[in-house]
């Protein structure tokens, strides 16, 4: 966490530095820096492990109310710290420097606290997660996001058999018109084809009268 405690000059987003730890392999992590002030704010990134972290841009200068994003780059790592744990520490120092200064210009002692000059300090901590956690958490967050009470899948399941029920009942009806129809067209011809295509509806009703029979035995009771 920010121990910066009441920094005025420059604000800091995150609040840590969160790695995702794989072996043999960079990671990084941004840091967006925010002037606060109609200043300009030099700043510069210190790390309690300078070979482990590349820093770019390690030092700055930040126009009044603009921003800078730092990108801090874990280097490949050939062991895994016990139990995931970093003690690493970030040191964030900014202080305001004359109007349209350089960053190339800035005099070696910008960063020394001494009478006169006032130079604000921000801690960062490192966190590393494991690609695994992060996988776990996201599969997690969508389970949560899917999972559905009993009574709502229950509702859902039949309500999904009532529509198939009412469909099945229209298209039963259609055909009962249809069969109708070729009634009273068998009552005035005696074809053979029309013969057989009056059995092949026949044939159809009964179809459909028996999957509306199962329906109803398959459907949930209500009670």
């Amino acid at each position: 966490m920010s121990d910066g405690g009441g920094n005025q000059l420059i604000s800091v987003h995150p609040d840590e530095l969160k790695f995702q730890f794989e072996l043999e392999k960079q990671s990084y992590a941004d840091l967006k820096i925010v002037n606060n002030t109609e200043r300009d704010v030099a700043f510069k990134v210190k790390t309690t492990s300078p070979k482990k972290y590349f820093v770019r841009p390690n030092t700055g200068v930040i126009h009044p109310w603009d921003s800078c994003i730092i990108r801090v780059t874990l280097q490949a790592q050939r062991e895994y710290p016990p139990d995931m744990h970093c003690k690493d520490k970030f040191l964030l120092q900014s202080t305001i420097v004359p109007p349209n200064t350089d960053v190339d210009e800035l005099p070696q002692d910008t960063f020394i606290k001494d009478i006169g000059r006032d130079v604000e300090e921000c801690k960062l901590r490192v966190v590393y997660t494991s690609p695994a956690s992060a996988h776990a958490t996201s599969e997690d967050h969508a389970l949560r996001g899917s999972r559905r009470s009993p009574d709502t899948t229950s509702n859902d399941a039949l309500q999904r058999l009532k529509d198939e029920r009412d469909a099945a009942v229209r298209q039963t009806q259609q055909l009962q018109l249809e069969l109708d129809s070729l009634k009273r067209r068998r009552n005035r011809k005696s074809d053979p084809a029309f013969s057989f295509t009056f059995a092949v509806f026949v044939a159809l009703i009964g179809i459909m009268l028996g999957f509306l029979l199962n329906l109803s035995l398959s459907s949930p009771s209500t009670e």
